[in-house]
Order: structure tokens, then sequence, then C-alpha cells
């Protein structure tokens, strides 16, 4: 039988933690009703499951059940959140800023409003991957009308200073929407004191299923209008018509429910764990630590190695390792990671990237073996150039 590699590609997805499947599995066959059939024990099961996750994800981020609106993931939801706005919007203003280093989610619905004629303004980042807030204040037009800037970076891991943001957006009375799909669960979130008017969020990179997610959309303080993407039903108030999947629903429930329990004691075990790889491989030279070294997720490391080529370092780390260059859902692109060059990198480091996404079942023992096999990889390889 074959050894499978050690997982260490947590930013890209993670396995469904085995509480949040015994959870999900009688929504698939005993309780298996609509949530909008009311009529029926059936729909009054689904639609009592549906309301418990809803207060489950509304009392993570200090919202309300009925500003929580359930879509098919992050991407359905920022691009509800952005085209929504804009759409919403479009006789206030047709200006939207964003940051370089967003999510394709995000970069690329504000590239489709611009081939509408919306004017985008992408913000540069620092070379440790924060927004610069001066740069942020100066941005602003009397026609803007959204702030997209996302809470944790997908490939870097850095957190950006959300508190901050909301309080220069809310000054300027315009609507600030963040990502935070690699946020939920990892990091404190809070809509009223971040003073956020629209959160996207995911179920799959915190040990749920795949196929579920939602945006928070703020309904007093402003009231956030949202024209919908999605047609037929009226679901969701209207915002995202469709029939909830409830099992996926019920798992994005328990999954924050059990991340939200486990959070503190988890960051600092994953901390330990980067530190401990980190540690291993820096005694290399020309190491480069990708990100600012505090504000980060507790399980992210992500390196740019010189004088090795990046498509060779990621074959040689396979037999060991699952990891990867960049974000999984733009690894088929050959083009170097967008977030990398951002940060001021040549295309030689980018390429040469490697991002570690540590997670809840990573050990101790297999962070030493993947650090000892990096290691070696890292050393063959420059061998090998140097002999060309």
């Amino acid at each position: 039988m074959s050894i499978r590699p050690i997982y260490l590609d947590c930013h890209a997805t993670t396995p469904v933690d085995e509480r949040v499947l015994a959870a999900m599995l009688p929504y698939f066959t005993e309780k298996f009703g609509n949530s909008s059939s009311i009529n029926h024990v059936y729909g009054w099961e689904a639609e009592a499951a549906v309301k418990q996750t809803r207060e489950i994800l509304a009392a993570a981020i200090n919202a309300t059940p009925e500003e929580i609106v359930f879509t098919s993931g992050a991407t359905e939801a920022n691009n509800l959140a952005i085209k929504g706005v804009a759409e919403a919007y479009f006789q206030k203003g047709q200006h939207i800023i964003t940051v370089a280093t967003e999510h394709s989610a995000v970069i690329d619905p504000c590239n489709y409003l611009k081939s509408l004629g919306f004017e985008i303004t992408i913000l540069p980042v620092q070379k440790n991957g924060l927004i610069d807030l001066t740069e942020l204040a100066k941005s602003f037009r009397p026609e803007t009308i959204l702030v997209s800037v996302m809470a944790a970076n997908n490939e870097i891991g850095v957190l950006q200073p959300l508190a901050e943001i909301g309080e220069i957006c809310s000054d300027r009375q315009v609507l600030f929407h963040t990502d935070a799909a690699q946020a939920i669960g990892k990091i404190p979130l809070d809509v009223q004191a971040m003073k956020i008017d629209l959160m996207s969020l995911t179920a799959h990179k915190v040990y749920g299923p795949k196929g579920i997610g939602a945006l928070y959309v703020r309904r007093r303080n402003p009231r956030v209008k949202l024209a919908p993407q999605q047609h037929g039903g009226g679901h969701e108030r209207g915002m995202r018509s469709g029939t909830l999947y409830t099992p996926q629903i019920v798992g994005f429930g328990k999954a924050v429910e059990i991340a939200l329990a486990e959070q503190a004691a988890e960051n600092q075990r994953l901390t330990e764990l980067r530190q401990r790889l980190w540690k291993a491989l820096s005694q290399l030279e020309g190491i480069h630590f990708n990100g600012h070294p505090q504000n980060r997720l507790a399980g992210n490391l992500n390196i740019s190695v010189e004088g090795v080529d990046g498509a060779a370092l990621l074959l040689g780390l396979q037999p060991v390792m699952a990891v990867s260059s960049g974000s999984a859902c733009s690894s088929a692109t050959t083009a170097p990671s967008h977030v990398l060059t951002a940060l001021g990198h040549s295309e030689q480091l980018a390429y040469a990237s490697v991002r570690f996404g540590i997670g809840r079942f990573n050990t101790q023992e297999e962070i030493d073996i993947v650090a000892k096999h990096a290691i070696a990889t890292i050393q063959s390889l420059r061998k090998q150039a140097t002999l060309v």
C-alpha cells in the first residue's frame, strides 16, 4: 500500500472533521426535508437546523441571525457582495477600492465591473503584506461606494487591521467588505467593533464541507442594500435564491462551533509547529520568510527560496508532503503569484515559493519529517544548479 504524503495545504482546503460529518449525516437520509417546506415535520426539522447554524455563525462574528445569507461558498459571497453593492449603489457612485493581494474571487469581480465602466483603485501593500492605512485614506473619492480588504491572506497568512479599516470607511460613510474565508474560526471577528458591513465566509477552510458559505449583510447603521445576483424563489430574503443545502449548512455550523471552542489552544499549538518548521528551514541561506512575522495566521508559513527552480522544488517535495506554491484557486496558471510579486519579489523568488498550511491534524513528528526532506531537497537542487 502506498503511503500518502503529509498534508500541509490547509489554506487550500481542510479535511472534514469527523464530528462535523457525524452532525451532517442524519440530514442526508432521516431529516432530508426542504427548509422552505414549512407545512410538515420534514420541513420543520430542516428549518430548525438552518436556524441553528444562522445563530452559530451570527454569534461567531457578533451579528444577528437575520444578517446571515447562505451561499455556495466564499467566491459566490464575494461576488454577491461586490456586484450586489455595485448595482444597488450605482447612482451614488462607481468607485471601488481593493488591494493587490486579494484573492481572485475579489479581483476578478472588480475587473468585471471595470469593464462595465466602474473605476477600481487597487492599493499596493508594504513588504510585510500589510496595507498602508494612510494610502487607503487618501484613495477615497466622493463617488467611492465600497472598500474590499481581506481579513487573512490565503497565501501569506497576513492579517489586515480590520478595525482601523472599518473606522476609516465608517467615517466616510463608505461600505466595508472583507473576505474572511481564511479567518473564520481562526481569529476573533466582530462586525460591530470592526465596523464591517459585509463579510464573506466559507466552511471548507475550517474542517467543514465544501460547497457552502455565507455572506454577512449588515441590516442597520447602515442598512446595506444588495442587488441579488441569482433569482428564482426569493430565498434568503431575496438576496440569494435556491433551495438551501441543509446537510452542508449543518456541517458549517458544527465546524465553526468546534473551531471557536478550540481556537485559543489550537492557535498556540499551530504557532509552535510553524516556528519549529521555520527554525529548521531558516538554517539554510537564501530562505525568505514572506509576510508579517506576527500579524498572520498561526498555521501559515510561506517561504521563497533563492537559487532553485520553482517547478523542480515542488516536484522534489511532492513525495513527502502536499504543499502548494500559491493559491489553489489559481494553481493551474503558470504566472508567478500576484501576492508575492506585490511584496516586491522577483519572478524567480515568486515562482520558487512554498506555502505550508499547517492544520488541526498535523503533528510535531510530521513537521520534523517535512523540515528534513525540504532541506535535503533545496540543498540537492542548489548543488545540481552549480553543476550545470
